[in-house]
């Protein structure tokens, strides 16, 4: 496993939405590595396809997971879904080599979060030891564009994207009276960047 490199999944947002709705909407859950689990999850599987399930146990769903099974409802991985894919197994094996198995994940809310904001994909990174959410990187926003986020104080100031990670963005203030502009780059929520189409300074 040491020489798997990091793999980017996609999954539709829609198909991953349903198996959330059904986690939470279960009242016992599948157990994992460490025993009983009291909330609703997604465990990644890694088999007969790539794919993100519940974890939720109703009267339809067995307590056993097992990688040789999977169910068409399930969310799966873009190009890895042996329902629709002719070629998943070569896909799954670039993301995992000869890896199979199960990833009890602890994503829940944070893919909720990317899915309450309107993103129609949900993409995870995986280098076989773990799973992370993956979004927008600070490559794929606009560096240097001018945004505005709230102050705190009842109105906006304008800022520079540093940088970006899954959650969070690195701004500096520009554009704004010299006090404010002298401040160090902080933190903000990512869905908190709103761009300026209006590019002059206030």
């Amino acid at each position: 496993m040491k020489d798997i490199l990091m793999a980017i999944l996609k999954f539709s947002a829609s198909a991953v939405a349903a198996q959330i709705t059904h986690a939470r909407s279960c009242s016992t859950f599948l157990p994992n590595w460490n025993g009983p689990v009291d909330k609703p999850a997604l465990i990644l599987i890694v088999g007969n396809g790539v794919h993100l399930r519940s974890n939720g146990i109703d009267g339809s769903t067995t307590r056993i997971v097992t990688t040789e099974q999977s169910d068409p409802s399930f969310a799966f991985a873009n190009g890895i879904n042996p329902f629709r894919d002719s070629d998943w197994m070569a896909q799954r094996q670039m993301a995992f080599r000869d890896l199979t198995g199960q990833f009890y994940t602890d994503i829940l809310d944070d893919v909720q979060t990317l899915i309450d904001r309107g993103q129609g994909a949900i993409r995870l990174a995986t280098d076989g030891h773990s799973i992370r959410v993956f979004v927008r990187r600070a490559s794929d926003f606009l560096i240097g564009g001018t945004y505005e986020v709230p102050s705190g104080l009842g109105g906006t100031f304008r800022v520079v994207l540093k940088d970006a990670c899954d959650t969070f963005a690195i701004v500096q203030n520009c554009g704004n009276c010299e006090d404010f502009d002298a401040m160090q780059p902080y933190r903000v929520p990512l869905d908190a960047l709103m761009e300026l189409e209006d590019r002059r300074a206030a």
